[in-house]
């Protein structure tokens, strides 16, 4: 089968902070998801499919995403070959603050698998706002991130179990990886 030329992966904020969460003991849902994410994206660029990277910036001299800050790097899952396009975002969406909408739509794409982090937050507003622009959205349900939101809130796995249960009710399709892969 010949590989669907209108389909790209996004990734979206596996920089070093995640993995310093990680390190640091935090309830956190699928801790080897840049594993599956390296994995998706040579199958992706093997295919000859787009590989697109999205990394959070704060402006805020002092936090974790702040360019200046070595955790805003990337992880190595997340590090973008010559030639594929990294957008950098200050909002939640992939989309709010960025151009890679119409990146994707002046190549005729319109069919993203969307990996990353985390699963309540930037993954989540990023599949409702791909959604509601029209594109077909589908999650890689191991590769992406959550964590839970501390002592006395909910904990990692319901955040991810409920965040991947309203993708899946109407937003995107919700698949593993290994489902991903025997379709690129």
């Amino acid at each position: 089968m010949k590989p669907d030329p209108a389909k790209t992966l996004v990734i979206i904020d596996m920089q070093t902070e995640m993995q310093r969460r990680i390190d640091a003991g935090l309830d956190c849902v699928n801790p080897e998801a840049g594993d599956r994410i390296a994995t998706l994206a040579a199958a992706f660029r093997a295919a000859g499919l787009p590989v697109v990277h999205v990394r959070h910036r704060s402006d805020d001299p002092t936090a974790a995403f702040h360019p200046g800050n070595p955790l805003a790097a990337p992880l190595p899952c997340a590090e973008a070959l010559p030639g594929e396009p990294v957008f950098t975002k200050t909002t939640s969406s992939a989309f709010a603050s960025t151009g890679m909408a119409g990146w994707l739509r002046e190549r005729g794409i319109g069919d993203l698998v969307v990996a990353g982090a985390v699963a309540g937050f930037c993954v989540n507003t990023t599949v409702r706002q791909g959604c509601d622009l029209g594109f077909r959205m589908t999650v890689a349900r191991d590769a992406v991130l959550g964590f839970g939101l501390g002592e006395g809130q909910p904990d990692a796995a319901t955040i991810f179990e409920v965040t991947m249960g309203l993708l899946a009710a109407d937003f995107a399709t919700v698949a593993e990886s290994a489902t991903i892969l025997q379709r690129v």
